[in-house]
């Protein structure tokens, strides 16, 4: 099992200087809020995923620094370093892994995880926008083609949407963007549904196993399709365009689409508690981790921030049954309330 061995930070938000070394099992990071635990967690993340879960590479330079790095060390002793100087000509971060520099991570040197932060457990109750990054940052981590399909479909999208803001603009000059949109949005939702068809075939199980219950809980997806999804999707985007056109953006596609949770087969949001709604998360949580492991034969490392004040005791004991055999990091402003149940040589670490 490759774990991280050590991490180093430099202009990472509120971190001038900070660096690490970290458990191959658990490494608890105690701090209060504001404290830049958060920014730990994220420059682990961007280290092993290649991007930031929180914003731009931009985003994370420390207020007034020059230039932001990320240098981690694995196990087996190889390293990689993240840097970003707004200074330099490319203006892009530059990636160096062993003797290879890069501006972007491959899909070869990405190493699987699994984030779990407290806007997850509100995950049922955000907005669609919220549940759809939920769904494409897992599938990305499996299918790299994904990630690619998404950029993709966001360049169009931004194109066909400039164009619907011109006066008098005719179908004729949309119709590329809609290709475009057709062929990347097909690729997106029939991901997306086969993803959610696998999550659906063990959630009830999972669910039933933490919270030592007979409920069944599923997931769907919003948009049901038959056949050619590719020339639907065409279909969909020529039949709107005076409705596009009045509103100014293009209103149907996988970027409009939501994924909806049902608990004994009503929708989760009206019947289900708060609790149950938690575990609904967790189970899918504890998923993410098993499919992805199945799938890639890496077991991911696992970055929990700042989710356990918000858990009860039952739940948070059926979290550390899932730490026993990955390396986690878990930041949180009260030690006393993690490391019960969790290994003796768990390393905890005070801000």
């Amino acid at each position: 099992m490759t774990v991280v061995k050590k991490l180093s930070i430099q202009n990472i938000r509120s971190h001038d200087k900070f660096k690490i070394n970290l458990s191959p099992t658990v490494t608890v990071i105690v701090g209060n809020n504001g404290s830049g635990k958060t920014s730990i967690i994220e420059a682990i993340y961007v280290a092993l995923q290649g991007t930031s879960f929180k914003g731009s590479d931009n985003d994370i330079l420390r207020y007034d620094s020059p230039w932001w790095r990320i240098d981690i060390e694995f196990d087996n002793f190889t390293k990689r370093t993240i840097t970003l100087d707004p200074e330099l000509s490319s203006g892009r971060k530059k990636i160096v892994v062993g003797d290879k520099v890069m501006y972007r991570l491959p899909a070869k040197f990405k190493h699987p995880v699994v984030l779990f932060e407290p806007d997850d457990l509100r995950l049922l109750h955000g907005s669609p926008t919220r549940r759809r990054q939920f769904i494409d940052r897992f599938i990305s981590q499996l299918d790299p083609l994904y990630q690619n399909a998404i950029r993709k479909y966001d360049r169009a999208l931004k194109q066909r949407n400039n164009l619907l803001k011109k006066r008098n603009v005719g179908q004729n000059e949309l119709f590329v963007w809609d290709i475009a949109l057709s062929e990347y949005g097909a690729y997106i939702i029939e991901k997306r549904i086969a993803f959610i068809e696998q999550i659906n075939s063990k959630l009830n199980d999972q669910y039933n196993s933490i919270a030592m219950s007979h409920n069944i809980a599923s997931v769907h997806y919003s948009n049901t399709y038959i056949g050619d999804i590719k020339q639907k999707l065409l279909n969909d985007l020529h039949g709107h365009i005076d409705r596009d056109k009045a509103l100014g953006f293009t209103s149907t596609g996988p970027h409009r689409h939501d994924v909806i949770f049902k608990f004994n087969n009503y929708s989760a949001l009206d019947v289900a508690s708060r609790g149950e709604v938690r575990t609904i998360v967790l189970a899918i949580k504890f998923m993410e981790v098993e499919i992805i492991e199945q799938i890639t034969n890496i077991k991911p490392i696992i970055l929990l921030d700042d989710v356990f004040s918000e858990l009860d005791a039952s739940r948070r004991q059926a979290i550390t049954k899932y730490l026993r055999h990955y390396q986690t990091i878990i930041t949180t402003t009260d030690a006393d309330a993690v490391v019960q149940g969790l290994k003796k040589n768990t390393n905890l670490i005070s801000l």
